[in-house]
């Protein structure tokens, strides 16, 4: 793990393993709620965690650098829970893109298998972005990455279950986007009328279930 200054008042913290993220943005959190670590905001991305407003940034990367950042135990449910504690989303799926043939190709398998493989599979949120509601699911193995589209698509619809390297996710509006897309879900991901709006945020766990077409 390095912790580096950015600008006057960030840190960003690398971290060895994108699985580790996780647990040092929750001791993150930790110090923070108990006063010991004076931050505006705390940004977890695919392999760093990034500090924002830190009041004292070169005393906070030296008391980072000293202590190990693991996540604490605790008795709640939420990001700060052990993972059989964890909240876990369902999400429902009609299992008809146009990518499916593609990727059933990339695994030597049918489309039953690309199904089986990724119903069976438990996701985990390991961060949030490029769009509001926009979830980045880890836990696919690693035989069963795909690639990008070679060509991005211009517009994928609002709801469409998708895989890209390492990670799934699904799209919470219509934009462009250059994953392979195996179905699609009629669950809202992002509404600014719900407290949280996102459905899916960080150390959520998630399942995703077969639904017939029609």
């Amino acid at each position: 793990m390095r912790v580096l200054r950015v600008g006057a008042s960030a840190l960003l913290i690398e971290c060895e393993r994108a699985a580790d993220v996780s647990g040092v943005y929750v001791a993150l959190a930790a110090r923070r709620a108990a006063g010991a670590l004076c931050v505006d905001e705390l940004v977890p991305a695919a392999q760093t965690v990034l500090l924002d407003g830190v009041a004292d940034p070169e005393r906070a990367a030296a008391e980072i650098a000293a202590a190990p950042l693991c996540a604490p135990a605790a008795t709640t449910r939420g990001p700060s829970t052990g993972p059989e504690h964890r909240e876990v989303v369902e999400i429902p799926t009609v299992y008809d893109g146009p990518d499916l043939d593609d990727v059933a190709e990339f695994w030597c398998t049918d489309r039953a298998g690309v199904v089986a493989v990724h119903t069976n599979t438990e996701f985990e949120v390991a961060f949030c972005g490029f769009a509001p509601g926009f979830a980045y699911l880890s836990g696919l193995s690693e035989r069963y990455h795909v690639p990008r589209r070679s060509v991005p698509r211009q517009r994928v619809p609002a709801g469409t279950v998708a895989l890209a390297g390492a990670f799934g996710g699904v799209y919470p509006a219509a934009s462009p986007g250059g994953w392979q897309c195996l179905g699609r879900t009629a669950i809202r991901l992002f509404d600014l009328d719900v407290d949280p709006p996102a459905l899916l945020t960080l150390g959520v766990r998630v399942r995703f279930t077969a639904l017939d077409a029609g």
